[in-house]
């Protein structure tokens, strides 16, 4: 580097060539500076743009990567730990969608600075991508961290984000997780943290979450985890499988045979699943849509293969809220159903859940009607579960009330289940509309059903569960 007598600095190289006679001796030398500033002053930056955000200047996920490397390799050289934090911002996306895309990209730099500010001067504040920021909290336990983290919180609880008129509140739920010796690699400490920033967001938003070995909720985040991976295959490689239940009619003389089909999970071993035990991890990863569309495929697929349709009065498919809100899965449904024709409509039913309904009333409005007008009817499943029952049924044109089965297991037990059960049979025919009643599984229960009104039973003590191939051909 040289320095003018101005101050101005210049990096330079340098190459020296020795000045000879013609016996060899040395005379002197010539000395050839190079101006190389503008140079070197590309490659910090382009060194600077690999291992920083762009937008706010903090270094990047590929810089907190080399950090906690570091941090790792630094634990275990000094037994002392350090921790790692991931702040996941609440509200960000409200801001994106209100004031546009610029006020956003204002709110990160923004809450950026203040990151750095609250954080302490050693540590290391990154953002790792969207809303996302983590903070490498060198040299301290994770309780430590967590008064650190609460920190953080505290001063975005009291901030706001003022644009164009409009004020946000702007919330960050943080999880907190050791970089120590308890985790072999570096994939796993931001695993645990993000488990426990998912946590954080779960339990109200705007907190913080510290991991812990016999971390309930994050044991079971990891296993929701686990069978996404294991669904995503299972649809990619045919691992789902049809089974049915039968449902009787409690009139006598109803022709045609009534059932609902249900989804089982195959395990290669041979081992079936039942549905129960995966389908919170499909509507959390959002692949409950993808499964829907399997199973309707599949069961258009085996009635068009049927001889005849004559002896199929009624089949019931299940579909998720998340079906239920998704325009695209309408239009595949209908268009679907347009194409098996009216002899298949009139044999489904659509299964959907009184909470799934509510969450998403007008969706599931739309819906109903487009598919009713195909011919297929739908039932409202559980019911009974939610507080305003009663009340959607004025909204939801349905054609089946399945009454949830928690009031059908002690109906000869609980008076109360009784009179609630007696209430909703009466609703029913004030509408019109037929009745099931779930879980039966002894006969006194089956014949106190009878003796209520209900229409429909369905349970162990008729049919258990058994594959729908058998059936279906």
């Amino acid at each position: 580097m040289l320095q003018r007598r101005d101050g101005a600095e210049f990096a330079v190289e340098l190459s020296v060539a020795p000045i000879r006679d013609d016996e060899g001796g040395l005379h002197g030398a010539v000395l050839v500076l190079h101006d190389v500033t503008e140079q070197r002053r590309l490659d910090r930056e382009m060194r600077f743009r690999a291992t920083h955000d762009a937008l706010t200047g903090l270094p990047n996920r590929e810089a907190l990567e080399a950090e906690l490397r570091r941090a790792l390799e630094a634990a275990a050289a000094e037994a002392q730990g350090s921790a790692l934090a991931v702040i996941d911002l609440d509200q960000f996306k409200v801001v994106n969608d209100t004031c546009g895309h610029a006020a956003g990209d204002l709110l990160l730099r923004q809450v950026a600075r203040l990151f750095v500010d609250t954080a302490r001067r050693r540590d290391f504040v990154a953002r790792i991508g969207g809303d996302e920021f983590a903070i490498v909290l060198y040299h301290c336990t994770p309780e430590q961290a967590q008064r650190v983290a609460q920190l953080i919180c505290d001063r975005l609880e009291t901030w706001r984000f003022e644009h164009g008129g409009h004020r946000f509140r702007i919330g960050a739920s943080i999880g907190i997780a050791p970089v120590d010796g308890r985790f072999p690699d570096l994939s796993a400490v931001v695993q645990a943290a993000d488990s426990a920033c998912l946590a954080a967001k779960e339990a109200g938003r705007n907190r913080v979450h510290l991991w812990r070995d016999s971390d309930g909720a994050i044991s079971q985040r990891r296993g929701e985890m686990r069978w996404a991976a294991r669904l995503e295959r299972a649809l990619d490689e045919g691992g789902f499988t049809l089974y049915h239940q039968h449902i009787l009619s409690l009139h006598p003389g109803a022709a045609g045979r009534q059932a609902e089909i249900l989804l089982r999970l195959r395990e290669p071993d041979g081992e079936v699943l039942s549905a129960g035990l995966f389908l919170a991890a499909a509507e959390r990863y959002h692949l409950a849509t993808r499964i829907d569309r399997w199973v309707l495929e599949s069961v258009l697929a085996a009635l068009r293969r049927r001889p005849t349709l004559e002896d199929v009065a009624l089949l019931s498919v299940n579909l998720s809220g998340q079906s239920l809100s998704d325009e695209a899965f309408h239009r595949f449904a209908v268009e679907r159903l347009e194409t098996a024709g009216a002899a298949i409509c009139r044999c489904l039913c659509f299964e959907i859940t009184e909470t799934a309904a509510v969450t998403n009333l007008a969706d599931a409005r739309r819906f109903i009607e487009r598919v009713r007008a195909l011919g297929v009817r739908v039932a409202l499943d559980d019911f009974g579960a939610g507080l305003s029952s009663f009340g959607y049924l004025k909204t939801l044109p349905v054609d089946l009330i399945k009454i949830d089965g928690q009031f059908i297991r002690r109906l000869l037990e609980d008076r109360l289940d009784e009179a609630a059960v007696r209430s909703f049979v009466e609703v029913a025919r004030v509408l019109g509309v037929p009745t099931v009643a779930e879980f039966v599984d002894r006969p006194e229960v089956l014949e106190r059903v009878r003796a209520l009104g209900i229409d429909h039973a369905q349970g162990f003590l008729l049919h258990r569960p058994s594959p729908w191939a058998q059936a279906a051909g």
